[in-house]
């Protein structure tokens, strides 16, 4: 204070003989910040409002809570306290489930936030670098009246939409933010977070099946799947209607790998018509594939770590099924395609691979859903056996043109969406 500090942030147990100490002394200027900090959890919404009203008390000007998200839901009660406060109130949640906590706080009235000074530099969990915060999130951008997106997964730091959807916003002046959301239960998400303001969200592993059940109306192509990636909520009626963009992108990606490698000669048809369709995964992703193959006229085998989890996606598309231990003995016919819809390879695990590289040879394109690294040990180990590769990038492009639409009602910025996947990855 004597040195000139416009702030000063006091621990709320030795709040009341610090403010007390500063009696008559304090400048005009000069704010004192009591904080609280929790470790274990975030508490009941009553009984964070009865700490603020405590911290108040003290003659804090400004109230600071940190908690420790256990789930995502628990930033809700954050948010409540945030907005409704007759005090300014610092409302932080550590975690990376808490992330959502230190962006929208520029949406629910928080009065700041904080990160890191660098990448890898924490002073608490899950706290990201203030250059992300405000050139990955936009954070200057954000108003009350900001629309909030995010991508929903677990695992989900890996994403790279963020990147994607957060320029692609602010280059054609769309009002929104989009957020990693570290999601364990995606229903309980939904119920919780209601308003029409979060309006919109992309749906990764390991969720995209129990989104079905979560949404008011499923695009027919999407419950044929069986499977739901994108979430749009309707701002009339704040009715969730859920669709599959997986479908197009990851198909269509390989359809062009086909035409620009060996299949000139069909141009009428899709070249996937008459091929065989080797399917790695039998989760969300590999529904995707294997309906949207099925459609284009390809023949379809499942290959799963659980057989039965194989048979029974193979019996729904009409297909055959393989575990994986019998996939690396498989001999395919030419013209083969093979396509991963498991998470193997994906960072940090990028030394993994679903198949031995010996069991590559024959094939004749194989596709990577994983975009995270572009080029997976997969993909390495299929070019260096001569066979043309097509990168979950190109999937990732395709579906994400989809849903930027869907959001935002504003066609896609193509070419900048490509310029940032190149620069990330």
């Amino acid at each position: 204070m004597e040195l000139g500090a416009d702030y000063i942030d006091v621990e709320f147990q030795v709040a009341d003989e610090f403010i007390d100490s500063i009696y008559g002394k304090k400048p005009d200027k000069f704010k004192v910040i009591v904080s609280s900090h929790n470790y274990q959890d975030t508490p009941s919404l009553e009984d964070l409002g009865d700490l603020v009203a405590r911290m108040q008390a003290t003659g804090a000007d400004i109230v600071s809570i940190t908690t420790t998200a256990l789930d995502i839901t628990d930033v809700a009660r954050i948010f409540q306290i945030t907005v409704h406060s007759q005090v300014p109130v610092i409302g932080l949640a550590m975690g990376e489930r808490g992330l959502i906590s230190r962006i929208l706080c520029a949406k629910f009235g928080g009065y700041l936030t904080s990160g890191t000074l660098g990448s890898g530099i924490v002073s608490v969990p899950g706290e990201p670098a203030i250059k992300d915060i405000l050139h990955v999130y936009n954070f200057r951008l954000i108003r009350p009246g900001t629309k909030m997106f995010g991508v929903i997964g677990k695992p989900i730091s890996h994403s790279k939409s963020p990147l994607l959807y957060n320029e692609g916003f602010k280059s054609v002046g769309f009002d929104g933010v989009y957020l990693h959301l570290l999601v364990d239960d995606i229903a309980n998400f939904l119920r919780t977070y209601s308003s029409t303001d979060f309006s919109g969200f992309s749906v990764g592993i390991p969720h995209k099946e129990a989104a079905v059940k979560c949404c008011d109306e499923v695009d027919p192509v999407a419950k044929s799947i069986g499977a739901v990636n994108c979430i749009v909520r309707r701002p009339t009626d704040g009715k969730l209607f859920g669709l599959n963009t997986d479908y197009f992108g990851s198909i269509s990606a390989i359809e062009d790998g086909l035409r620009g490698s060996h299949d000139r000669g069909n141009t009428t048809g899709s070249p996937l018509a008459g091929r065989l369709f080797v399917v790695m995964g039998a989760g969300g992703a590999g529904k995707a594939l294997a309906y949207g193959a099925k459609q284009k006229g390809a023949r379809i085998v499942i290959a799963n770590r659980e057989y039965d989890r194989a048979r029974k996606l193979a019996d729904e598309v009409g297909g055959d099924a393989l575990s994986f231990a019998e996939l690396e003995n498989f001999h395919p016919e030419d013209g083969t395609v093979l396509a991963n819809a498991t998470p193997v390879g994906m960072q940090p695990n990028i030394d993994e691979t679903p198949i031995p590289k010996h069991a590559l040879r024959s094939y004749s394109l194989v596709f990577d859903a994983v975009y995270n690294p572009k080029m997976t040990r997969l993909l390495s180990e299929a070019a260096e056996s001569g066979v043309t590769v097509v990168s979950g990038v190109e999937m990732l492009i395709g579906q994400a043109y989809e849903q930027f639409e869907r959001f935002t009602g504003l066609p896609a910025p193509k070419e900048l969406f490509r310029k940032v996947l190149d620069n990330c990855l």
